[in-house]
Order: structure tokens, then sequence, then C-alpha cells
């Protein structure tokens, strides 16, 4: 009976993961850092105690704010039935997001185990990109890979991008610091119950959810983007997160014509243009 459910719950994975997976690159790697150094992205790894993180970042000194933009949950199953062995993203939109990001400071996270080379470090196991890749020892790995950013920075403030899974990381971390000056997150995964509930997911019993944490966001300027075709993390996820935020602070925008995996980055310098939200003061940009 036990192996019955292992099934199933394994095949309700991978039908998720397919959905947030995207467009298929044949190169992921290669790709990425096509996309990064045609915007001038320079790639720096950050080694913090649990994992090595992939980095890309433009910087222009001083650096005074630093836009973070935190990556989505990658490639987590080659087949229906065996979970990927490099859960590198196909198509790395928070990548994409952050080349199109004309802001003078920008830096790109991936999340553990991503864009690294086989073999993989002996940390890197299935599970930290699959059950486990919202699970408190991830959450403060990518913690401390923004302590490490920090330190090169005295004084810097951050702005937190996350795009699908990242997203739900970036609320994250905005709720746990108190260097994070703005928060904006494109389809993301703000509400991890309820994401599996819809897709008939069983539950991930260490996932950390940023819903959960709403309430303490609700003085930070942020704005969340949601795709109206977007099947995978609908509309309603940002809606419900605004509704646990309350308060002023927080604004919720729908675009027509977009779904998950969608060319985000051609409709991003507008949308930051647009500013987060106003908090009853100057909106801040």
């Amino acid at each position: 009976m036990q192996r019955k459910e292992n099934i199933f719950f394994s095949a309700l994975l991978i039908h998720l993961s397919f959905l947030f997976t995207g467009c298929v690159a044949a190169d992921p790697k290669a790709s990425a850092n096509k996309i990064a150094n045609a915007s001038g992205l320079i790639r720096n790894n950050l080694q913090t105690t649990a994992f090595n993180f992939v980095s890309w970042q433009r910087i222009t000194p001083p650096v005074n704010s630093l836009r973070v933009y935190i990556e989505g949950d990658g490639f987590a199953w080659k087949s229906r039935t065996q979970p990927s062995d490099n859960p590198t993203p196909r198509n790395p939109v928070a990548l994409k997001l952050a080349a199109s990001d004309s802001h003078a400071n920008v830096l790109y996270l991936a999340r553990p185990c991503q864009f690294l080379s086989a073999p993989l470090p002996a940390n890197c196991q299935v599970n930290i990109w699959t059950a486990d890749r919202f699970s408190p020892a991830v959450i403060n790995a990518m913690n401390e890979a923004l302590d490490l950013l920090v330190r090169r920075y005295p004084g810097v403030t951050l702005e937190l991008v996350g795009y699908s899974g990242g997203g739900n990381i970036a609320a994250l971390l905005a709720e746990r610091r108190t260097d994070v000056r703005t928060l904006r997150t494109v389809a993301g995964n703000l509400d991890v119950a309820y994401v599996n509930t819809l897709h008939r997911v069983s539950a991930m019993p260490h996932a950390l959810s940023a819903i959960d944490r709403a309430g303490n966001l609700r003085a930070l300027a942020q704005v969340h983007f949601s795709g109206e075709e977007d099947a995978t993390v609908p509309p309603a996820v940002a809606r419900r997160f605004q509704q646990a935020v309350g308060g002023n602070c927080v604004r919720v925008v729908t675009l027509q014509g977009m779904a998950h995996g969608s060319d985000w980055a051609s409709r991003w310098p507008q949308l930051l243009s647009e500013g987060v939200a106003d908090c009853g003061a100057a909106a801040l940009k």
C-alpha cells in the first residue's frame, strides 16, 4: 500500500513540475551564459554553509540599492517516473528578467544545485529540488547567501524579485530580513498549500509558505504580477496573498495574455517603471 501511495505522490509531483518547467532549452547552462553575457551579467558563485549558489551580477559602484532576482523551481523531473539529476531550469525566467533590468546594480541568484555541472556535490540530493525545496534548511541557506552579498556593500538595501517558487522564497526572505526595501513577484507561488491542492498534489510537510507570514509584510512596499492565462499559479494566488497581507502596501496586477512561462522579460521594463505599492506616501520605484 505504501508503495502505491509513493508512486501516486511522485506522479502528481511530476505533473506539477512539468507545468513549472516552461520552454525547454537544448543546453540550459550554455543558454543561461548567453543570456547573462549579452546583458553584462558576470557569473559569481556564493559558497554558503550548505550549498554553493550560482549567481550573475552587474554592479556599478556605489552600491546603495541592489535588485536581487530569485529563480523558479527549475527542472525537477526528467520523466514521469524519474527525478531529474540536475534541477537547472530550461526556461530561466528570473535570469531573463534580471537581464532586461537596466538598474545600476542587479544580482541574479539561482536556487540550490541549479547551473552546477555533473557530478553534483553530495549535498545536492533529489529532495532539495523536489519535496524539500521550500524547507527551512533551503530558506536558511538562501538567506545566508544574501548575507554574504550584503557584507560586500555596507548599508545596501535590497529590492527582492522572485519568479514562481522563487516568489515564495523572496517573500519569506523579506519577512525575516531588515534590509529589504521592496518586494516584487512574477507568477509567484505565495501560497504553497493552495497551489498543491489546486493541482491535487500531496502536501509538503516541511515547506514554508509566504502566506503564513503575510501579516509580517504589511508595511513592506510590494507588487505581485500574475498572468491571466497562468494555469500553474493562477491570479487567485496573488489575490489570496494580498488579502492575507492587508493594508495599503501591496498591489496585485493581472496581465492579459500571459501564462506561467511566457516572455515576461519583454514586459518587465514597463512593469518595473510602474513601481510598487504606494503605502500612503510617494511610490517607491
